[in-house]
């Protein structure tokens, strides 16, 4: 019988069909799980993805072309974009792939996790396979908590509405949502009961390693300003992988038009995730960064831009008004996007070391990263004075090295609690077209729109999910 739920789950993980019934049928064409072997196989997720469609454009680095915004019919993104604090986002989100995907694939980590310990195999691979896929279900809460919920705050996080906790292989559960404070402790009590027994170099990329667990724990304590744990995680992740991969070298050899970085050549990849899949930059030209972002590159030499984005291409964006693009196919130059890479961690150090007011090490270790990245004395930024003025620069590094998926959507959200780095976004829009008059819109740091609403679908389904904002539910 464990046999059959087994593959009956992993049949309805796939196919999004009901799961409550029919529990004595083998679907035709699904696997049945039996070896600890397999258990363990089933970690390994080459295409994960996580879309940020729903909220890519609450953000002050991403652009959309003036033809999808002047004259469209109002959707999520162009709500999204123009701060429309007050338009009907809920029916507009009537399912979300983020939503689902995520879920889905803890379903998968929570069926490792309840049933390989009755599987046949060695009892060390099925301590590893536990432990593998704790580490990536306490990160797909930690993606969810931060989308839909509000950031971490110390002072309120034990009465802010969160997530749904799935912690169990259970194909009849009705979830009730949990506090941010209760997701966050699961969080980190997964992420402690995993790192005694992962690997330095598991048996694939697509298992996650000591390097990326440490990286990750580093970043959930950073988000909720745990700074002394987070620093230790991020100093202990570094001595399994400290590896940066030198734009400036690699562009002194031609860059992506003379030598390929594949995935497998990047050094710096700790985790191979996606927004959409691997190939997702051969269509980045919908990933189009702001003019603000721009600008921020164009202060330096820096390979991060120079190497990468198009500035000059008018039939994929509106080149009059300032954006860019990445422009390099995958197998050129693999470039991560909402997966973690070494980069961050070095981040999230000189981050640490700025909160304790040791602002020279902070900026020793950001021009570590400068200097990989921006040719000549401009990589090397002199120590300023304050933390604010510090933490500014580390903000601003992020911005640059971390441009797509949720990175800063998350950071905006996380930095907004804090007045000396909360930020009132302001986008004027149009920049080329004279269709519509030029307006300014703006977004409050404390706007509801940061937390995204639940899906249409799971609500009407659930009455235990409900908006963690004031809106209101049409039906």
């Amino acid at each position: 019988m464990k046999l059959i739920k087994t593959a009956l789950l992993f049949f309805c993980i796939f196919s999004f069909t009901a799961c409550d019934k029919y529990l004595d049928l083998v679907p035709t064409g699904a696997q049945l799980i039996s070896t600890t072997q397999d258990y363990y196989e089933l970690v390994s997720v080459p295409g994960r993805g996580y879309p940020v469609n729903n909220f890519q454009y609450l953000v002050d680095d991403q652009w959309m072309r003036e033809s999808f915004v002047i004259g469209a019919a109002p959707n999520i993104n162009t709500i999204n974009f123009l701060f429309q604090e007050n338009e009907d986002r809920i029916s507009r989100i009537n399912s979300s792939s983020m939503y689902n995907q995520t879920y889905k694939y803890i379903g998968q980590w929570n069926t490792i996790i309840s049933l390989v310990d009755g599987s046949t195999g060695d009892a060390d691979l099925k301590r590893l396979a536990k432990a593998e896929a704790k580490i990536f279900r306490a990160h797909d809460h930690f993606l969810l908590v931060n989308v839909y919920a509000k950031a971490y705050d110390p002072n309120t996080a034990a009465t802010d509405g969160g997530i749904c906790i799935m912690d169990e292989f259970n194909l009849e559960a009705v979830p009730t949502k949990s506090t941010v404070q209760q997701v966050y402790d699961f969080i980190q009590k997964d992420i402690d009961e995993a790192l005694p027994y992962l690997q330095e170099t598991p048996g694939n990329v697509y298992h996650p390693s000591l390097a990326f667990a440490w990286a990750f724990k580093a970043k959930v304590h950073l988000f909720k300003r745990e700074i002394a744990e987070a620093k230790a995680a991020a100093e202990k992740a570094l001595t399994y992988n400290d590896a940066l991969f030198d734009l400036v070298a690699y562009a002194a050899l031609g860059g992506p038009s003379a030598m390929d970085v594949p995935a497998s050549a990047n050094p710096e990849v700790l985790s191979y995730m996606y927004m959409t899949g691997y190939n997702e930059m051969n269509w980045a030209w919908q990933y189009i960064i702001s003019p603000e972002l721009v600008e921020m590159y164009q202060t330096a030499d820096d390979k991060r831009f120079t190497l990468f984005f198009n500035t000059t291409n008018n039939s994929l964006q509106d080149a009059a008004a300032g954006t860019a693009y990445y422009d390099v196919p995958y197998t050129k130059f693999f470039y991560p996007t909402v997966g973690m890479k070494t980069p961050e961690t070095y981040l999230m150090l000189a981050e640490c070391y700025a909160r304790e007011d040791n602002n020279e090490k902070a900026m020793e270790v950001l021009n570590r990263l400068r200097k990989t990245r921006i040719a000549g004395e401009e990589a090397m930024l002199n120590t300023p004075a304050t933390r604010k003025e510090t933490m500014e620069l580390i903000i601003n590094e992020r911005r640059k090295e971390l441009p797509f998926g949720y990175h800063r959507f998350f950071d905006l959200k996380r930095f907004n609690l804090e007045p000396d780095y909360a930020k009132t976004l302001v986008r004027t829009f149009p920049l080329v077209s004279e269709a519509v008059p030029q307006q300014t819109y703006t977004l409050a740091p404390d706007s509801r729109m940061y937390n995204i609403p639940f899906p249409r679908d799971v609500m009407e389904l659930n009455p235990n999910i409900r908006p963690n904002t004031n809106e209101v539910l049409p039906f």
